[in-house]
């Protein structure tokens, strides 16, 4: 698996790039086949531990108006990325996997090699980096739904709106952001080079 990773990144950086085609058609794939899984995953997960627990726990405090702070530590830097994640690998890796290993059963990968077509730079590199842009893609997206569940939370508990969002701006930050998306990103790496093995193999 780490050759494969070797491989893949120096292909993607290694001119020539003929995978246009097929890197624009893997990503929206990828999106057609992700948005709606991600979009009821983050509502739910938003709605449920962060919102509903943790808005018990604070009502007892007479604090509801501190949930829109929680949420930055749970959705934002944990749960975001680790639903898209799930859903990306078990929707898009699947996929991906599923792809791959029928080329390889009826030896298509074989018959690239004989004619002197890079399988990896081909096949591998493009849905790598069309997984990968779309899990961190999908991670903003997850984010806007995610804070709706919060939103969702709050208004169970019958308490004003004003103070979730006050809280949850002041606590928010530019690193907590883009350090969520970079990690969902090496997620969507990860999960990419493990399905491209697994269906290679």
């Amino acid at each position: 698996m780490m050759i494969l990773t070797g491989k893949t990144l120096l292909s993607a950086v290694r001119p020539p790039f003929p995978y246009g085609t097929e890197f624009v058609q893997q990503f929206l794939f990828a999106l057609r086949l992700c948005w709606f899984p991600l979009t009821i995953s983050t509502i739910a997960f938003g709605y449920g531990a962060p919102g509903l627990q943790a808005g018990n726990f604070l009502v007892i405090f007479g604090a509801i108006d501190r949930l829109g702070g929680f949420f930055v530590l749970a959705t934002v830097r944990e749960f975001a990325p680790f639903v898209t994640a799930i859903i990306l690998a078990g929707v898009g890796g699947t996929a991906i996997t599923a792809d791959l290993g029928a080329r390889k059963i009826r030896e298509e990968l074989d018959a690239l090699q004989v004619l002197g077509v890079d399988p990896i730079k081909n096949l591998v590199v493009p849905r790598f980096l069309a997984l990968m842009i779309v899990t961190g893609l999908f991670n903003i997206y997850a984010l806007i739904f995610g804070i709706f569940g919060g939103v969702l939370a709050t208004l169970t508990f019958e308490a004003p709106l004003g103070p979730f969002f006050a809280t949850l701006l002041n606590n928010a930050s530019t690193t907590d952001l883009w350090g969520s998306v970079v990690k969902t990103t090496l997620f969507g790496a990860i999960i990419a080079i493990v399905s491209c093995y697994k269906g290679m193999t």
